[in-house]
């Protein structure tokens, strides 16, 4: 592979011009029902289902970049029912049935994902292509099984996740080393940036507010304070993900890390016969430093993983979009998975923070006091969570009881991350070990017991 074009976003070299252009610094400020600090997922999901709710409500949404700038902007696409915890380890803290529950919700929010598309005519190039995750050493191959076993002991069928031998996954798409793969119908492709810039302009003809280029400095009781003066308002929602360290009142609460992405120049008929992938399934492997990948709908590979640096101090800055020792893990990645890309232009490398909690758990909550709800923590699986975590937070901001109010996640409170330099320390060894496991179950090694039990630990499990 040759190229780059550094820090060049695919999605939004994709998006086109924006019809929405023109609402920028202090134009429109006023106080409101309900103020809402970040255009990313979950703020639009919360003002678009509030105003679907109660329309002339008054809404308004902060945003400190443009529309979709962060994480919702530059994920890979996935539309998935997935959780960053185990079902069992969900059971385990919350009591029997409560994974069942929390992935069905997220199941039913796939759905609801895909109407709304269809409602408000947005075009994010939807593929119903499934999720396909190989095996390619023994070590995946019993992980994959035990999760596989675990689906079904929660009650989920083989619409959720079905075991594969190569040969059946090799008809949806062909990689080097495959010896099992699971699979799950229940993922869909989609292309970020336009669902997000879909709904902002759904919002706003609803009657919603977003400003952009106003960045709030601080969370205040009932209100915030803007680079244009304090707001004021019954409600403010923090929907900011990985920039939360940005702000006082959740400088450890949720952390940002690093996920980095590649994107190939459109590739040919006869490289997609060789490789696969006509439904536009998206797909990774079992290791534990984490890849993820989707044909797009204009016939590019996306692919992306994680791996590169937490940046001390929770730092956010434009410099660490880009990192090169991760981009060439990524290429290197996939030519393995794909030899037949080898000779193929990079045209895009890109990155951003995602949000991650102590404890690897998504929470909503709400203070009362102080006029404050949240929502987050989704550890990179939040193209879905979001939408669930919006319609949810919109129900409780109402006093509107629901299925959705009543899950797990609703009330969760993880601990806050350490002081620096121990979450610098942490989570750089952390990536350390996911590599260093992943050599392990090359070689057909066991990691250390000690090891095991720090990286465990570190994640959450």
């Amino acid at each position: 592979m040759t190229g780059p074009s550094p820090a060049r976003v695919l999605w939004q070299d994709d998006l086109g011009p924006r019809p929405d252009e023109g609402w920028s610094g202090s134009v429109g400020l006023r106080d409101a029902d309900i103020v809402i600090v970040g255009a990313g997922f979950t703020g639009l999901w919360t003002a678009y289902h509030l105003l679907v709710e109660q329309p002339g409500l008054g809404v308004i949404v902060l945003e400190a970049g443009r529309i979709g700038a962060g994480a919702s902007g530059r994920n890979g696409g996935w539309c998935t029912p997935e959780l960053p915890l185990s079902l069992d380890t969900v059971d385990e803290r919350h009591g029997p049935g409560s994974a069942h529950r929390w992935r069905t919700a997220l199941v039913d929010a796939v759905a609801a994902v895909r109407a709304t598309l269809e409602t408000e005519q947005i075009d994010a190039r939807w593929a119903d292509g499934g999720w396909l995750q190989w095996c390619r050493n023994a070590a995946q191959r019993e992980r994959v099984e035990q999760t596989v076993a675990m689906y079904r002991r929660h009650g989920f069928g083989p619409e959720a996740l079905t075991w594969m031998e190569p040969e059946e996954a090799a008809s949806i798409a062909r990689a080097t080393s495959v010896v099992g793969a699971s699979f799950s119908s229940q993922t869909a492709a989609l292309h970020p940036a336009r669902l997000v810039h879909g709904l902002a302009a759904a919002v706003r003809r609803r009657g919603g507010l977003i400003v952009e280029h106003c960045t709030v400095r601080e969370l205040q009781p009932h209100g915030v304070l803007t680079d244009f003066g304090p707001i004021a308002a019954r409600w403010v929602v923090r929907a900011t993900e990985g920039y939360s360290a940005r702000l006082a009142a959740s400088r450890r609460s949720v952390i940002p890390v690093y996920s980095m992405m590649i994107a190939t120049e459109p590739l040919d008929n006869a490289i997609w016969e060789h490789i696969g992938l006509s439904d536009r399934t998206v797909f990774n492997d079992a290791r534990h430093t984490v890849i993820y990948g989707q044909r797009t709908a204009d016939d590019r590979l996306a692919f992306g993983g994680r791996g590169a640096p937490y940046h001390y101090g929770s730092r956010i800055a434009a410099r660490f979009d880009t990192h090169a020792p991760t981009r060439q893990h990524l290429i290197d990645a996939l030519v393995d998975l794909f030899p037949a890309l080898s000779g193929v232009t990079v045209t895009h490398h890109w990155g951003g923070p995602l949000g991650v909690a102590r404890d690897w758990h998504p929470s909503i909550g709400l203070d009362t006091g102080r006029g404050w709800a949240w929502a987050g923590g989704y550890v990179g699986e939040g193209v879905t969570a979001s939408a669930l975590a919006g319609r949810t937070l919109a129900d409780l901001l109402t006093d509107r009881a629901s299925v959705r109010t009543d899950l797990p996640w609703v009330g969760h409170r993880s601990r806050r991350w350490e002081p620096e330099p121990l979450r610098w320390l942490g989570i750089n060894a952390m990536v350390q070990i996911a590599r260093y496991a992943d050599r392990c179950d090359e070689k057909a090694s066991p990691l250390p017991r000690p090891i095991g039990a720090v990286f465990d630990r570190l994640t959450g499990h």
